[in-house]
Protein backbone atom coordinates (compact mmCIF):
# COMPACT_ATOMS: atom_id res chain seq x y z
CA UNK A 1 0.00 0.00 0.00
CA UNK A 2 1.17 3.52 -0.75
CA UNK A 3 2.82 5.26 2.18
CA UNK A 4 0.73 8.36 1.62
CA UNK A 5 -2.64 6.54 1.99
CA UNK A 6 -4.52 7.98 4.99
CA UNK A 7 -8.02 6.46 5.10
CA UNK A 8 -10.99 5.16 3.13
CA UNK A 9 -13.22 7.97 1.88
CA UNK A 10 -16.69 6.67 2.74
CA UNK A 11 -16.61 8.14 6.26
CA UNK A 12 -14.67 11.27 7.15
CA UNK A 13 -14.04 12.96 10.48
CA UNK A 14 -14.85 16.61 9.81
CA UNK A 15 -15.63 19.69 11.91
CA UNK A 16 -18.93 21.43 11.06
CA UNK A 17 -19.60 25.14 11.62
CA UNK A 18 -23.01 24.37 13.18
CA UNK A 19 -24.60 21.68 15.34
CA UNK A 20 -25.62 18.67 13.22
CA UNK A 21 -28.02 16.00 14.49
CA UNK A 22 -27.34 12.34 13.73
CA UNK A 23 -28.79 11.44 10.33
CA UNK A 24 -28.80 15.05 9.11
CA UNK A 25 -27.00 16.21 5.98
CA UNK A 26 -24.38 18.94 6.07
CA UNK A 27 -22.54 20.76 3.29
CA UNK A 28 -18.88 21.55 4.01
CA UNK A 29 -17.73 24.44 1.87
CA UNK A 30 -18.96 24.38 -1.71
CA UNK A 31 -18.67 20.70 -2.58
CA UNK A 32 -18.26 18.22 0.30
CA UNK A 33 -21.55 16.78 1.57
CA UNK A 34 -21.93 14.27 4.37
CA UNK A 35 -24.55 12.77 6.65
CA UNK A 36 -23.73 12.94 10.37
CA UNK A 37 -23.41 9.43 11.81
CA UNK A 38 -23.72 10.78 15.36
CA UNK A 39 -24.80 14.15 16.72
CA UNK A 40 -21.88 16.52 16.11
CA UNK A 41 -21.50 19.85 17.90
CA UNK A 42 -20.45 23.08 16.23
CA UNK A 43 -16.65 23.23 16.08
CA UNK A 44 -16.14 19.60 17.13
CA UNK A 45 -14.88 16.92 14.73
CA UNK A 46 -17.30 14.08 14.10
CA UNK A 47 -18.04 11.23 11.67
CA UNK A 48 -19.83 12.05 8.41
CA UNK A 49 -20.72 9.49 5.74
CA UNK A 50 -19.84 10.73 2.27
CA UNK A 51 -20.91 7.59 0.37
CA UNK A 52 -23.82 5.19 0.62
CA UNK A 53 -27.60 5.39 0.38
CA UNK A 54 -29.48 7.51 2.91
CA UNK A 55 -33.12 8.44 3.41
CA UNK A 56 -33.11 12.23 3.41
CA UNK A 57 -35.83 14.84 3.76
CA UNK A 58 -37.03 16.39 0.52
CA UNK A 59 -39.13 19.31 -0.59
CA UNK A 60 -42.60 17.87 0.04
CA UNK A 61 -44.31 19.38 -3.01
CA UNK A 62 -41.95 17.73 -5.48
CA UNK A 63 -42.08 14.47 -7.43
CA UNK A 64 -38.72 12.71 -7.78
CA UNK A 65 -37.93 9.81 -10.14
CA UNK A 66 -35.20 7.19 -9.83
CA UNK A 67 -32.03 8.63 -11.34
CA UNK A 68 -32.88 12.31 -10.79
CA UNK A 69 -29.96 14.47 -9.71
CA UNK A 70 -30.58 15.81 -6.21
CA UNK A 71 -29.33 19.07 -4.77
CA UNK A 72 -28.93 20.18 -1.17
CA UNK A 73 -30.96 23.14 0.06
CA UNK A 74 -28.75 24.15 3.01
CA UNK A 75 -31.29 26.70 4.27
CA UNK A 76 -34.20 24.25 4.55
CA UNK A 77 -32.06 21.12 5.08
CA UNK A 78 -33.81 19.17 2.29
CA UNK A 79 -32.98 17.78 -1.14
CA UNK A 80 -34.67 19.00 -4.30
CA UNK A 81 -34.06 19.18 -8.06
CA UNK A 82 -33.03 22.85 -8.18
CA UNK A 83 -29.52 23.21 -9.58
CA UNK A 84 -29.32 27.01 -9.22
CA UNK A 85 -27.26 28.10 -6.20
CA UNK A 86 -27.26 24.57 -4.73
CA UNK A 87 -24.80 21.67 -4.69
CA UNK A 88 -25.50 18.29 -6.31
CA UNK A 89 -25.10 15.69 -3.56
CA UNK A 90 -26.19 12.52 -5.36
CA UNK A 91 -28.96 10.77 -7.25
CA UNK A 92 -32.35 9.37 -6.27
CA UNK A 93 -32.47 5.58 -5.97
CA UNK A 94 -36.20 5.56 -5.17
CA UNK A 95 -39.16 7.46 -6.53
CA UNK A 96 -40.89 9.95 -4.24
CA UNK A 97 -44.36 11.34 -4.83
CA UNK A 98 -45.66 14.87 -4.51
CA UNK A 99 -46.33 15.24 -1.61
CA UNK A 100 -43.95 13.10 0.42
CA UNK A 101 -41.35 13.77 3.09
CA UNK A 102 -38.29 11.71 2.12
CA UNK A 103 -36.37 10.06 -0.71
CA UNK A 104 -33.50 7.54 -0.89
CA UNK A 105 -30.31 9.21 -2.10
CA UNK A 106 -27.05 7.62 -3.25
CA UNK A 107 -24.45 10.10 -2.06
CA UNK A 108 -21.56 11.18 -4.20
CA UNK A 109 -23.05 10.17 -7.54
CA UNK A 110 -22.31 13.29 -9.57
CA UNK A 111 -23.60 12.78 -13.09
CA UNK A 112 -22.22 15.17 -15.69
CA UNK A 113 -24.78 17.28 -17.52
CA UNK A 114 -24.87 17.57 -21.29
CA UNK A 115 -22.97 20.55 -22.68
Amino acid sequence: MAKNFKQEGDTLTITPAADVAAGTGYLFGAALFGVALTTVANGVAGPFATEGVFELPKTSALAIAVGDRLYWDATNKVVNKTATAQQCIGVAVSAAANPSATVLVKLGQFVATAA
